[in-house]
């Protein structure tokens, strides 16, 4: 009797063993996620965050709660998911400088991009433009071009900081247009942008999230595009590969990430609601009218692209001897 009953407990286990991650996975998701964003409330990557993470959470049944965490180039956000509990509750908004740049401009990183995160796809993003103050004189790419052409050094141009992504798209486009500019670094778009408009830079490497409104309002004047296309909200500016700078191509970017060892189910349960929510006209039309362009990406996909831009943006950087360390 006693060896019969250990032979059946022993089943049962075996029983639960097998039948129990299949469980897990049928139940997920049964409570809340908390999403993970590392820069403050109120700027485009929280807006980009509590856009989408509002329709996500209708398709999934469950709350989604945004985590700003800002700092240091969102590197304390992404530690900080890097070692959270790999269950499918922690996500992260993960753009160029957690996966691409943070690991080339700083010698050493407390996160690893490529071994730390799991990628389930892309959210959206958005061209760098030069754009310049209405006092500055500047209304077209032409005129820019050869003012600077014809006046290497003499003119300012405002970033939101060393290392961003507004930082290294002026530094490919110097590299590709032969022009040389004084850079000037912010601490964040918002007070580089300020001072656009108040005419104390004449020019501004500006994402249009940060200032569409701006732009909108005449406060800014937009005159050339870092996109491969013409931008849908700026149809009249130009881009620098109409120019004839057909290497210049940036983007500010947003993807979402979790820890790497939440479970595959999981991951592609994500993945697929993910690109589901950034299809959805109603915030397809949020996002542009924010500035963004939404791009529903499975997992192989941005793994592919965030490799290529590692790649492009890992050269430049070492060419130009950026760092933050």
């Amino acid at each position: 009797m006693r060896r019969n009953l250990c032979l059946a407990a022993a089943m049962l286990a075996v029983t639960a063993s097998l039948t129990s991650p299949v469980v897990s996975a049928q139940s997920y998701p049964h409570k809340p996620l908390r999403w993970v964003v590392g820069y403050p409330a109120g700027g485009g990557t929280d807006f980009l965050a509590r856009t989408t993470g509002a329709q996500l959470s209708q398709q999934l049944g469950q709350p989604v709660v945004v985590d700003n965490r800002p700092g240091a180039g969102a590197i304390i956000a992404s530690e900080l998911v890097a070692r959270a509990a790999g269950d499918g509750y922690t996500v992260l908004s993960a753009d160029n400088g957690v996966l691409v740049y943070n690991s080339a401009l700083y010698k050493k990183l407390n996160y690893e991009p490529q071994k730390d995160f799991a990628l389930l796809g892309m959210m959206g993003r958005s061209p760098l433009v030069i754009t310049a103050a209405p006092n500055s004189g500047f209304t077209d790419a032409k005129g820019l071009l050869a003012a600077l052409q014809g006046a290497p050094g003499k003119y300012s141009i405002a970033t939101a900081g060393v290392g961003s992504p507004h930082h290294l798209a002026l530094e490919l486009f110097q590299r590709e247009a032969k022009v040389s500019m004084l850079h000037v670094p912010y601490k964040g778009g918002a007070p580089a942008l300020q001072d656009l408009m108040g005419g104390q830079v004449p020019l501004m490497m500006l994402d249009l999230p940060s200032g569409v409104s701006a732009v909108k309002a005449g406060k800014v004047v937009p005159l050339l595009a870092m996109s491969a296309e013409r931008i849908p909200q700026l149809p009249n500016v130009p881009t620098a590969r109409e120019m004839g700078f057909t290497g210049v191509e940036a983007y500010t970017w947003q993807g979402l990430a979790v820890p790497t060892n939440t479970p595959r189910d999981v991951q592609e349960r994500l993945s697929t609601e993910l690109q589901k929510t950034m299809r959805d006209p109603g915030v397809r039309q949020k996002l542009y009218d924010a500035g963004w362009e939404a791009r529903p990406t499975n997992a192989p996909d941005m793994i592919n692209y965030v490799s290529a831009e590692r790649q492009k943006w890992h050269a430049l950087i070492k060419s130009r001897n950026i760092t933050l360390d």
